[in-house]
């Protein structure tokens, strides 16, 4: 195996390898098997995450006891060819999940967990934005003519979307940025107050539920900060409640 110069790294050096252009076609406990007995030659793994959704395929991070193996692995397996591509490494960003809970507090994990899902979120909701933007670009170059004919509609009632992409970017409320409220939705009618406070009273933070006069089903839950909407929005979106255990929606509340 020969051995590489550190070019291309950009991130500083810690416990985590982030590796890519890896075979896309490989099924995943094939490619980890590989990873696992490459990578172990330079240190104990103490996790290994490669994921089969799109935007992450090719893609990978071992996760070593220490930065010195991290760092021998990146010197000797950078370049090296898996199922005839090159492996390019670098450090990971960040530190990993595996390696937050080894080496830091029940509190910092959760902390740290708490951070990367508002990051998560944060990208998703401005990739969505961004793809609005491109919506509305192409509907404002898409027959004109057409357009300035149509007669002029009545105006929306308030708070009703438009379902024409150039009206505006609207961000789908599912990646709404993470802020200090949730908007709970299909709630049963029965809930009140009091049994939403003890769902929600028990995450960080929690400060109060608003019900909407004369609508049905649906609820604001504020927190004292993102932190605790975060984790109350992951333990409790598509929680079954009532008789029916219907599952209830949580997002956060659109600033």
């Amino acid at each position: 195996m020969a051995v590489a110069t550190q070019s291309g790294i950009t991130n500083p050096p810690n416990p985590t390898v982030y590796v890519k252009n890896l075979e896309e076609s490989i099924k995943v406990d094939q490619l980890k098997e590989a990873l696992t007995d490459i990578f172990s030659e330079y240190g104990n793994i103490i996790d290994l995450v490669a994921k089969t959704n799109l935007k992450a395929k090719g893609q990978a991070f071992i996760v070593f006891e220490d930065t010195a193996a991290a760092e021998r692995a990146i010197q000797e397996v950078q370049g090296f060819e898996l199922f005839e591509k090159a492996m390019i490494l670098d450090y990971a960003k960040t530190r990993s999940d595996a390696t937050v809970h080894r080496e830091g507090t029940e509190e910092e994990f959760e902390q740290h967990k708490r951070r990367r899902l508002a990051e998560k979120e944060r990208k998703q909701a401005h990739q969505a934005a961004e793809e609005q933007k491109k919506l509305k670009r192409s509907a404002g170059v898409a027959a004109p003519d057409a357009a300035a004919a149509r007669p002029v509609k009545a105006a929306r009632g308030a708070g009703l979307k438009s379902s024409n992409p150039s009206a505006g970017a609207v961000v789908p409320e599912e990646y709404l940025p993470p802020n200090k409220t949730l908007f709970v939705q299909n709630l049963p009618e029965d809930y009140d107050v009091e049994g939403l406070a003890t769902i929600f009273g028990r995450f960080e933070g929690f400060r109060e539920v608003r019900l909407v006069p004369g609508r049905k089903g649906i609820a604001f839950v504020e927190y004292e900060a993102e932190a605790g909407a975060i984790s109350a929005k992951e333990s409790t979106s598509g929680m079954g409640l009532g008789q029916e255990s219907k599952p209830i929606k949580v997002v956060y509340q659109r600033q």
